[in-house]
């Protein structure tokens, strides 16, 4: 540096504003240093609040003072002796750094001479050294402001992002200590059981590496450690300091101790990462991240990266992350916080509960008390009916239950049906019927009816077996003779009972009930049984589907058995025809439509993909006649794999595409015949294509057949009746909510055209205003006012466990991102195999993610311009910015997932619904 002229690391600066602590006035120095130890005062101002750590609050601010002239006379002593501290601060680190600098030089002039193997010039060797000086230079220079630029908040940051240890208990040394003694052998414990006694074996080549940067820090490699050994390196990896928690993760990429980190110790901490969050991936490009940190952090080109850069690094992770950001908090949201805190009587809080309770079920509520009223009504009916017969004298009360529960049984036998006629359960839902019908809940409904079905068939065979069938056989002759017409001239034996129509019918309805309920149960339907071969075959999707249809048999033995009744001759008295003829009919023209429809929607497979993940993405022309809404689902049926079998799938493309998809995951036997079928007729991949299985029309391989029904309503299609949309789909259960996200971006397009086809309008119409009349005019300001859809905003929440999942959308998801200007989707994908944000496995991950995505605009894990988040998301917090950013909005909730998620979030839903003037409405998909 030139005599005289200011170091670039030289001037010191704080605030300008003045204020006093305990009666006395602080000012801020700004002080230039010069390469010749002297030392010139630039500016006396008064100090910020804050400095040293103190409140602001403790402090009175003053007028400001621009330059020394106007400081007082009581502050001179107090500023020379600063003056003082400044200078001897300064001119030690000055002298520090051109030892430094001048001993780098040396090392770096001696590794190249040696390096060369001969003697180069003195201009060459000039040129050589100049460079070097200045790379050195100029990184001392940033070290400098590095050093100037960590605030506290920032280390405070930082601390949170270097965790070794997840878990926080008080206890959680006594649980280390406890499974050292279950370990240990001969008081010592082995390098081999260090992750397990730690609490990572999910992380072992992680917690091994750490055993061994920790021995080296003690200058020697051990294979044992005793119980004092292990207390030590609980307490450093436990430390509450971040400069010491920065060192250890440093020590770990250091592996020669130098105190440099080359490109080659990079690579391998990020493959080490990169296994301890299994993302495999990121491994196989460890060697491309690994070059992207040292461009970042190595811009001199010195060929190593220091402490102080990994640090800048990680306090400056939060400017590099300028996408997906968190919505900021508000007063909205603090107010609505703060009314919970509200103390409530129990009767109040009761009464709230139940006016919540009824005005978010009150659908489902008198539904279910008329289905319930009807029963009892018929019931009641029956029962009356028959305690006034002759029969009863000898029967009693079983036969008037019995015929009470059968009555229950013909209409429930009746009404279980209508809620599976799907083409006019769709129907309907575009109807006024669905303001106060719940056809959400179909399939719920269906359920319930079953479970009434049971107790129905319960009572009455069990009434008529082991409660009016004795009382009859035990019966006097004198009782039975008025009964003669009914069960003949003689007593018939037990026996002779059940071999009768109405005995042979009613125990094969019995025995076909039970056997197709029971596979329909979750434990069967979803293999959570397993049974040893071969009665494995009674669990999965297969046999509850072929066990359901054997109850087409039980529907043609109900009419024999209602034919056949004891106690009732007369046809018109024989009602179960009547019951049944309805919705049997309905039913049964259900099949045939969707028979007809899908020999008549005849699609072409356009394109194939199978993803990581067992993933089977099928394209396929759009049939003419197939109009949908986004966020419904078709049945698709594979002859090769099954001729009767029909499966539900949400549809991926949007209304407005000119294709069908759809995504199936491998999950049962089903499915995995098909992805097998389909994977037989893909091509390997070719240069220049991701490594997928594919297919497209040029296959040479003869693609399978596919038949299409529906489209079929889903509570997702009724997305546009909200104002806000938070859309949370796990795994694959995202499919529902793409077709949606591509309809809302293709809304928005729309809504661009017609605003700029209006503004054209206006200015014809600013030009030229005679030439229009009043209804053109009209026409004009009317569509001006319009909106084609009520959404305004649409926040998409994916959770997977897998990084390969993100390959399922990742074109869709790049194409919104890309088309979306106005921020109207945001998108946030979690990814639950990585360790949270703030672990230090994943803290190398969390800082090249953002690294990267500020270089190239490409998200590491996902590949998509989406950030991808660690762990599982905090749905509280989410609610909450949701909440309050869109205060006084109907927000629409939609969840396709696993039922655990579900009573989380429908139970959040309640509790912001109580805080503030944001309404949340719930709807999960079912099938």
């Amino acid at each position: 540096m030139r005599s005289g002229a200011p170091s670039p690391a030289s001037s010191l600066s704080w605030g300008s504003q003045s204020f006093t602590y305990d009666g006395e006035e602080f000012v801020e120095v700004t002080l230039d240093l010069h390469d010749n130890d002297t030392l010139i005062l630039r500016s006396v101002e008064p100090a910020q609040p804050g400095i040293n750590g103190h409140d602001t609050a403790s402090f009175a601010t003053t007028p400001c003072s621009s330059r020394s002239s106007s400081v007082r006379r009581s502050s001179s002593n107090r500023l020379l002796q600063l003056s003082q501290e400044f200078k001897t601060e300064a001119v030690t680190r000055a002298r520090q750094f051109s030892h430094e600098l001048k001993a780098e030089f040396k090392r770096l002039s001696m590794s190249r001479s040696k390096g060369s193997g001969r003697t180069t010039s003195a201009s060459g060797n000039g040129e050589a050294c100049s460079a070097i000086e200045s790379a050195l230079a100029a990184r001392a220079a940033r070290r400098q402001r590095a050093m100037l630029d960590r605030s506290r908040s920032g280390a405070h940051r930082a601390l949170r992002g270097l965790r070794f240890i997840s878990n926080s208990k008080a206890n959680a040394w006594s649980e280390v200590v406890s499974k050292f003694h279950a370990l240990a052998n001969d008081g010592y414990l082995c390098r081999s059981d260090f992750p397990e006694c730690i609490g990572m074996t999910e992380s072992r080549e992680f917690a091994l590496e750490l055993f061994d940067t920790l021995s080296r820090r003690r200058r020697m490699k051990v294979e044992k450690i005793c119980k004092e050994e292990l207390h030590e390196i609980w307490s450093q990896i436990t430390d509450e300091s971040f400069d010491s928690r920065l060192q250890i993760f440093f020590d770990m990429v250091d592996k020669n101790a130098d105190g440099r980190i080359a490109e080659a110790e990079v690579k391998e901490i990020i493959m080490l990462s990169a296994s301890a969050n299994k993302l495999s991936r990121l491994k196989e490009q460890a060697e491309e991240y690994a070059a992207l940190i040292m461009e970042e952090l190595d811009p001199e080109k010195l060929g190593y990266v220091e402490l102080w850069q990994l640090e800048t690094l990680l306090l400056q992770k939060d400017t590099y992350v300028n996408y997906s950001q968190a919505l900021s908090y508000t007063s909205q949201a603090l107010s609505q916080n703060l009314t919970s805190l509200r103390t409530r009587g129990p009767i109040r809080n009761l009464g709230t509960k139940i006016k919540y309770y009824v005005e978010e079920n009150w659908k489902r509520l008198w539904v279910i008390a008329l289905w319930i009223c009807i029963m009892a009504g018929l019931f009641t009916w029956k029962f009356i009916e028959y305690q006034s017969r002759y029969e009863f004298l000898v029967m009693g009360y079983c036969l008037t239950t019995a015929k009470g529960a059968a009555e229950t049984l013909k209409f429930n036998m009746a009404l279980v049906l209508l809620p599976v006629c799907r083409n006019i359960m769709t129907w309907l839902r575009s109807t006024r019927a669905a303001s106060v019908l719940p056809f959400d809940d179909n399939i719920n409904f269906h359920k319930t009816i079953a479970a009434a079905i049971v107790v129905g068939v319960i009572l009455h065979a069990g009434n008529h077996l082991s409660c009016d069938f004795p009382r009859l056989l035990s019966s006097s002759d004198a009782m039975y003779a008025p009964m003669r017409h009914e069960f003949g001239e003689t007593k018939p034996t037990y026996l002779e009972l059940l071999r009768g129509p109405v005995g042979v019918t009613g125990i094969l309805m019995v025995i076909c009930m039970v056997v197709a309920f029971t596979l329909a149960t979750r434990w069967f339907r979803r293999s959570v049984v397993k049974l040893p071969k071969p009665f494995d075959r009674l669990s999965g999707f297969n046999a509850f589907w072929y066990s359901h249809h054997f109850l087409a048999l039980v529907y043609v033995l109900l009419i024999i058995h209602g034919q056949f009744l004891y106690l009732i001759h007369d046809w018109y008295l024989k009602t179960t025809w009547m019951y049944l003829a309805v919705p049997v009919s309905l039913y049964v023209g259900e099949r045939v439509l969707r028979a007809l429809r899908s020999r008549h929607y005849s699609v072409q497979i356009r394109k194939v993909a199978i993803y990581p993940g067992n993933v089977l993405s099928l394209q396929m022309s759009k049939p003419p006649a197939f109009r949908y809404q986004s966020g419904q689902y078709m049945f698709v049926q594979c002859p090769a794999v099954s001729p009767f079998e029909w499966h539900p799938f949400s549809i991926t493309s949007a209304p407005d595409d000119n294709y069908l998809s759809i995504h199936i995951r491998q999950l049962g036997d089903w499915t995995r015949e098909l992805k097998r079928v389909f994977a037989e007729a893909c091509e390997p991949s070719v240069d220049g294509k991701s490594g997928l299985l594919r297919a497209d029309e040029t296959t040479k391989n003869c693609l399978p057949k596919l038949l299409i029904d529906g489209p079929y309503g889903a509570p997702a299609q009724d997305y546009k009746n909200y104002d806000v949309l938070l859309l949370v789909g796990l795994g694959i259960g995202a499919t529902p909510f793409i077709s949606i996200l591509k309809d809302l971006l293709h809304n928005m397009i729309k809504m661009e055209e017609q605003d700029e086809a209006r503004e054209d309008q206006y200015r014809e119409l600013d030009q030229s205003l005679e030439h229009f009349d009043l209804a053109t005019l009209m026409r004009i300001m009317s569509g001006s006012h319009r909106r084609s859809f009520k959404t305004t905003n649409a926040y998409f929440y994916w959770v997977t466990r897998e990084q390969g999942s993100f390959d399922w959308f990742k074109g869709i998801m790049n194409e919104v991102a890309d088309l979306d200007q106005r921020g109207v989707i945001e998108m946030h994908n979690y990814l639950t195999s990585v360790y949270e944000e703030g672990d230090a496995r994943s803290t190398l991950i969390t800082m090249l993610q953002a690294l990267n995505h500020a270089k190239n605009g490409v998200d590491i894990v996902s590949g998509t311009r989406v950030r991808t988040h660690f762990a599982r998301p905090n749905w509280k917090k989410v609610f909450s910015r949701v909440c309050s950013r869109h205060p006084y909005a109907k927000i629409g909730v939609f969840y396709c997932g696993a039922p655990v998620l579900a009573q989380e979030l429908k139970r959040l839903c309640y509790e912001f619904n109580q805080k503030g003037t944001t309404k949340f409405e719930f709807h999960k998909e079912h099938y």
